[in-house]
């Protein structure tokens, strides 16, 4: 899933100083899994902002919505959540940052009496999986070449410090990285799958560098399924 934490409360202030009428949606997906930005985390929010402006002595309208995801239109187009849009001056998406710009694209293609502004609750950090109650670990940088077949399941892409396709380097020590104690090489672990698997022959090949040109040039990357359009 993709893992986020909510800004820090003085950004999210900033950046809606200046509007009167301040909308907050969360969304159902990843971000509420990680506690990040789901309905809870869009209360608690919105009962900050309402008590720092009571302080400051504004009078600064705070309303709170909820999209069952902000990546997808059949999730969006609801009439409930576009009216509390219509009426806001700005909206703190509480997406990750895929969510933000499909909001942010969505809103201003379904409301065309004024343009509407959508900004970042939060930031978006990483793929990852729940390891255990409140700890979020990375696991997949979307390389978009899977190589998880020869390594027994763990992706020395995101999981090595060095993103080696082939190791270990020399710096891991008793199963852990040189970069820090707490960290498992993560080499040793994909020696210790395969040795388990019988299939430690598979890092006798030497693997060659990975190209990343698919991902990190030309552009967005996109996926289109024929059979599945109409």
């Amino acid at each position: 899933m993709i893992v986020g934490e909510r800004k820090p409360f003085s950004e999210i202030m900033s950046m809606v100083e200046g509007f009167s009428k301040i909308l907050i949606v969360g969304c159902g997906s990843c971000v509420t899994i990680c506690m990040a930005g789901g309905e809870e985390e869009v209360k608690i929010l919105g009962s900050q902002l309402r008590l720092a402006f009571q302080k400051n002595k504004k009078d600064i309208e705070v309303e709170e919505a909820m999209a069952l995801r902000q990546c997808d239109d059949e999730y969006m187009n609801d009439p409930v959540l576009i009216d509390k849009v219509e009426k806001a001056d700005i909206v703190i998406s509480m997406a990750c940052g895929v969510g933000v710009q499909y909001s942010t694209a969505f809103f201003n293609r379904i409301i065309t009496k004024k343009p509407i502004k959508v900004v970042p609750g939060l930031n978006t950090t990483f793929m990852g999986a729940n390891l255990d109650v409140g700890i979020w670990e990375e696991r997949c940088v979307g390389c978009g070449d899977c190589v998880l077949e020869k390594t027994g399941g763990i992706c020395p892409i995101t999981r090595c410090a060095k993103s080696l396709l082939n190791g270990p380097c020399g710096g891991s020590s008793n199963g852990k990285c040189e970069i820090s104690k707490d960290t498992d090489c993560a080499w040793h672990l994909i020696i210790e799958r395969l040795e388990a698997l019988g299939e430690l022959d598979r890092i006798k090949p030497v693997e060659m560098y990975k190209d990343w040109r698919p991902s990190h040039s030309g552009g967005p990357r996109k996926i289109i399924r024929e059979d599945m359009r109409i």
